[in-house]
């Protein structure tokens, strides 16, 4: 059986101060976009990330970004990026983003790389109160469990995914959270598949609804990630939720 695959955890990249392909590979837009089409991936949805030291350089990201989906539009899908410590502005961004360009998705965030502080300072809080009202989801790369656990008690209309499933301790509290907050949400890019079961034991424990697929391409190998989801006993129903259908169902678009 072929499956419609949506890799909703990738970071492209226009310029090479944007890759973070660690080994020299892929080495330009073309080929990162054709390596992801190589391993049977028919979307991707992420954003374009470096080390940020001002505004106009998370703008210039976001722009990145639009320009992306102009170049390759039925394959590739933006998120965008946000920060915590220019609350307003940020706030202008997500209502020009959605309502000017039609763009549903906030992430995958990265707070030691963005210098955006905390996932829960009170600039970020203002920034969810907008994405809450618009409806985006927001993806976060963040270890602490106390801190995404406030996010989802403050911000219970705001869909919340948790990015990587991370290593066993960390796991497990993840999948607790994404079991008993109807507003979290998993992406099992990263680490965790290697970790035979995890996904099952996810599955059984918060349902196939709650898990999207992502792979965190270029750091990560989206071919190893697919395997790591086709080798456990999943049914064709859960196969078709992780792979495509709960990402859709979060922008909107199912």
């Amino acid at each position: 059986m072929e499956h419609y695959i949506i890799d909703a955890h990738i970071h492209p990249f226009l310029t090479n101060d944007c890759s973070i392909a660690r080994f020299g590979s892929p080495a330009t837009t073309e080929e990162f976009m054709a390596e992801l089409r190589r391993n049977g991936i028919q979307k991707i949805c992420g954003s374009v990330i470096r080390k940020t030291e001002t505004l106009d350089d998370m703008f210039q990201m976001n722009r990145d970004a639009l320009k992306l989906r102009e170049m390759y539009p039925d394959f590739y899908i933006p998120g965008i990026h946000i920060h915590g410590d220019y609350p307003e502005e940020s706030c202008r961004e997500l209502e020009t983003m959605y309502h000017e360009h039609g763009v549903r998705w906030i992430g995958e965030l990265v707070a030691y790389c963005m210098n955006i502080g905390t996932y829960d300072s009170p600039g970020m809080f203002q920034i969810y109160e907008t994405a809450q009202s618009l409806g985006m989801p927001v993806n976060i790369h963040c270890s602490d469990r106390e801190v995404i656990e406030k996010i989802l008690k403050n911000f219970p209309q705001m869909k919340l995914v948790i990015a990587h499933p991370e290593d066993i301790g960390n796991m497990e509290k993840r999948i607790d959270l994404v079991r008993r907050y109807d507003n979290a949400y998993l992406d099992i890019s990263g680490t965790g598949l290697f970790r035979w079961n995890m996904l099952r034991y996810a599955v059984n424990q918060c349902g196939s609804e709650k898990i999207l697929f992502g792979s965190d391409f270029p750091i990560c190998s989206p071919g190893m990630n697919i395997g790591g989801v086709l080798a456990e006993h999943m049914t064709d129903a859960e196969l078709k939720n992780i792979f495509a259908d709960n990402f859709l169902r979060l922008i909107g678009e199912l």
